[in-house]
């Protein structure tokens, strides 16, 4: 934990979706003070027509992320974190940032068991990176 989920409509190379995950776990680590070996990052290329936004009128296709956390951030570093990656997605795929959003899941740091940290986390406390 944290997992970083970016689901999308199109498919990319495997070069854009590991820079894609190498950017996107350094962005997590320096924002939100966390040791980049705990972050996780899945691409999931649904296909053509598999995700869409709601509108008004006709749904669009739209990505979104989701991001499973320890809780403890405040929503204003949240937010800096959501715009962050969006404008890193933006950047490597070429993803609408006014289509892309970010949702967070908070969980207890012994929800999360990672072995190459150790086993169950601990709740997240400020400068631990």
């Amino acid at each position: 934990m944290p997992y970083l989920q970016l689901e999308v409509n199109e498919s990319y190379t495997i070069e854009k979706k590991k820079l894609l995950a190498k950017t996107l776990g350094e962005i997590f680590s320096r924002l939100m003070e966390a040791n980049v070996k705990r972050v996780t990052v899945g691409i999931r290329e649904l296909g053509t027509g598999s995700i869409w936004r709601c509108t008004d009128g006709v749904p669009v296709p739209a990505p979104v992320l989701m991001c499973d956390i320890r809780r403890g951030r405040s929503p204003e570093k949240r937010a800096e974190l959501a715009k962050a990656l969006i404008g890193a997605c933006e950047e490597i795929l070429g993803l609408e940032p006014d289509l892309l959003n970010v949702e967070f899941t908070q969980h207890a740091g012994d929800e999360m068991y990672h072995p190459l940290m150790g086993g169950l986390s601990d709740d997240w406390k400020p400068d631990e990176a």
